[in-house]
């Protein structure tokens, strides 16, 4: 049941700010908007406002936001409308498109500047979280809860120091001075090397600290971090083309499956997920792929260069061989999905 709650309230924040995107550019720029869906199938419920019904649909696949000259396909009326999407000019259309993929990454700013204004802000420290087994320093005698103040007679007062002067000494004897309990101590031991980088390192955990955050620091630190992920999934896609990085592709299934493990662990860390997810669909719409945001932006900017428009029958024929496609590799990536979760996952055995 918290599973199901917490996924219609991720999947519904994400649809919503995103063709709240779309539908506020819209009417920004004088488009007619006959319809904001969300979901798709037979309508729930439909509430008329003006112009535009807002209606809750069936299936909570997604949303939309129909508005008049969209679809070559639409009444004659909605093509020769002045209001039409189709009479604006390239910079207003292509500004309503990037709007949905925007509203996406704006959410994942507000949602984790909520986490960093409730969790508070991180303090870099020098105090240690965890010893690993087996590793230089819980043989040396260091244990969680001690805290680094030196290494080779260098003061410390940040983690990032603490790795800098470890891992630019793999398998070099080295000090370690921490403080314990108000007293001082001393341990030398030898870094083990990182085998994937080739970094020094001694097995040693950060404790994680925390300060009151105001709500510009937050909305700050948001805007940083939804930036930083963003960069993060750029620089992995095409790695994991390449091989260089493992394919991690998750379906419905698998991300229903992460939110009601993240639903369970707290608030917090929902909201981070949510985060997440919002980045990642952002971006998704982005990329070229017929049917997504990206593709009409990609459209536009031929017309916009050539002076002219793609047939729009043409286009709509495109975009539904690609909205195909999209489909069946979602059933591929739903199987899976189902097979990772529900049987690999469940045979003994597995690590």
């Amino acid at each position: 049941m918290l599973t199901l709650v917490a996924s219609v309230f991720v999947f519904g924040l994400l649809i919503i700010f995103h063709e709240l995107g779309h539908f506020a550019v819209a009417k920004m720029v004088g488009i007619k908007v006959h319809e904001f869906s969300l979901g798709f199938g037979p309508k729930l419920l439909g509430i008329p406002k003006g112009e535009t019904s807002y209606n809750l649909r069936a299936l909570p696949l997604g949303g939309f936001v129909r508005m008049a000259g969209a679809d070559p396909n639409d009444e004659e009326k909605d093509l020769e409308d002045e209001r039409g999407f189709n009479k604006k000019t390239v910079g207003q259309r292509a500004a309503v498109i990037f709007a949905g993929p925007l509203m996406n990454f704006l959410l994942a700013v507000l949602l984790l500047a909520l986490v960093f204004l409730f969790q508070g802000l991180p303090v870099s420290t020098t105090g240690i979280r965890e010893v690993v087994p087996g590793y230089p320093a819980e043989k040396a005698g260091i244990v969680a809860g001690d805290k680094i103040v030196a290494i080779n007679g260098s003061p410390v007062e940040t983690w990032n120091e603490v790795v800098a002067l470890i891992s630019e000494r793999p398998g070099q004897q080295i000090t370690v001075s921490v403080e314990r309990g108000g007293v001082e101590k001393q341990f030398v031991l030898a870094t083990v090397k990182d085998e994937q980088n080739g970094r020094g390192m001694i097995g040693i955990a950060p404790e994680t600290g925390y300060q009151p955050a105001g709500l510009v620091p937050a909305l700050a630190l948001g805007l940083d971090w939804t930036a930083r992920v963003t960069f993060m999934i750029i620089d992995y896609i095409p790695k994991m083309i390449i091989g260089q990085e493992p394919a991690e592709l998750g379906g419905p299934v698998r991300v229903v499956s992460e939110i009601g493990k993240a639903a369970q662990i707290g608030l917090l860390f929902l909201l981070q997920l949510a985060a997440f997810l919002s980045i990642n669909l952002g971006l998704f719409n982005l990329f070229p792929i017929p049917a997504l945001d990206g593709s009409r932006i990609l459209f536009l900017a031929w017309e916009k260069i050539f002076g002219r428009p793609v047939d729009p029958v043409k286009e709509n024929y495109i975009h539904m061989i690609g909205f195909g496609l999209l489909l069946i590799f979602m059933v591929i990536v739903t199987y899976n999905d189902i097979l990772q979760i529900f049987i690999l996952d469940q045979q003994p055995g597995q690590q």
